[in-house]
């Protein structure tokens, strides 16, 4: 369950404004800029935690850490903190990401080319939908709604996998997160390019989230196609 990090990033549907084409590419620089750093000291986390041998945290660590963490990037999002929040909640997702690295390289024969699978596609998939996104201008405000309870109902559910132990229902629940990321990354993507998202600190964290989810998603999907 600790593998899905709501996305409430998605909850706040910016409402579109005139937003000069100049400003809609600093934007956008910017996110992309944040992300790449973001995802680098993610995955350095991910190596430390890796290395170290460390324990997965808990479902309720890991949620209360997430929230904490979220929520102070949104408090603090139109300020130069608001950057070091998002490297601190990324630095720790990423934390949280070595003990589930570990048990797919450990546990199975093939761990390792799951786990580069799972990268390649989910960089594969960002990639693609960011230069629709991008290229097309296309708006996509109307998924935004749909998104966030989709996100919603897959979290409750997962929740419902972990504590009830149905292992069908986590597969179908990383099934709908692949789907519900790869939604968010469409939507985030156009909102900025249509002048829906102006704070790219906040763009940067739906981003992030997005590909989390799908990339732990898709190890899932992979490990368990992997033993059949």
């Amino acid at each position: 369950m600790d593998r899905y990090p709501v996305n409430s990033v998605a909850a706040e549907t910016a409402v579109a404004r005139p937003v000069s084409a100049v400003e809609t590419n600093k934007v956008l620089r910017n996110t992309y800029l944040l992300l790449a750093a973001t995802l680098l000291f993610s995955a350095a986390s991910a190596g430390l935690s890796l290395a170290m041998g460390a324990p997965r945290l808990g479902l309720l660590v890991t949620l209360v850490g997430y929230f904490a963490l979220l929520f102070g990037v949104y408090k603090l999002r139109n300020s130069a903190w608001g950057v070091l929040m998002v490297f601190g909640l990324t630095g720790f997702l990423g934390f949280t990401l070595g003990p589930i690295l570990s048990t797919y390289l450990t546990a199975l024969p093939n761990g390792s080319s799951i786990v580069m699978n799972a990268f390649g596609i989910t960089g594969l998939t960002f990639v693609a939908l960011s230069a629709y996104a991008v290229k097309s201008r296309k708006d996509f405000s109307f998924m935004g709604g749909f998104l966030f309870v989709g996100v919603i109902a897959a979290f409750l559910l997962g929740l419902a996998a972990f504590f009830f132990e149905l292992s069908a229902l986590s597969l179908a629940v990383s099934g709908m997160f692949v789907l519900l990321s790869s939604g968010l990354i469409l939507w985030q993507t156009s909102e900025i390019v249509n002048g829906g998202e102006t704070n790219y600190v906040m763009a940067t964290v739906s981003l992030y989230v997005s590909l989390f989810n799908l990339f732990t998603s898709l190890l899932h999907l992979l490990g368990f196609a992997s033993q059949e």
